[in-house]
């Protein structure tokens, strides 16, 4: 029988992989890919959280020093991860912006959220009151 110190390594290991695959799809922009990690990679939070101990015993007792690291590296490359998200969102928000403030005067047709074509008309405000 392994140790819970053990197991957590070997979770949090696998949580790193889980995050570089991420960090791939993302930069890829392979969403497919990205959406078939997520339950993979919420089943091992899931898991770290019933296995490890109070974060206060995480950071004083020594057989837990390994796991801690592992988990600080975790947390770098979320973080690192979320960065890189919302770096493509301002690309994507900035694309569509030019787009929307091309030529004042026409309309554009853009996909709104839920993928239905939406028309941004620019000669609203004075001009229709």
């Amino acid at each position: 029988m392994t140790e819970p110190t053990e197991q957590a390594n070997e979770l949090a290991r696998q949580l790193a992989e889980i995050l570089e695959s991420e960090f791939d799809a993302l930069r890829v922009q392979d969403l497919d890919q990205f959406e078939q990690l997520q339950p993979i990679k919420n089943e091992l939070l899931t898991e770290l959280t019933r296995l490890s101990p109070p974060a206060h015993e995480v950071q004083t007792l020594p057989q837990w020093q390994g796991f801690r690291e592992l988990m600080l590296a975790c947390r770098d490359a979320h973080r690192r991860n979320a960065v890189l998200m919302e770096r493509k969102l301002e690309a994507i928000r900035g694309t569509l912006q030019s787009l929307r403030l091309e030529d004042p005067s026409s309309s554009v047709e853009v996909y709104d959220r839920l993928g239905h074509i939406s028309r941004f008309s620019r000669n609203t405000g004075y001009s229709d009151a």
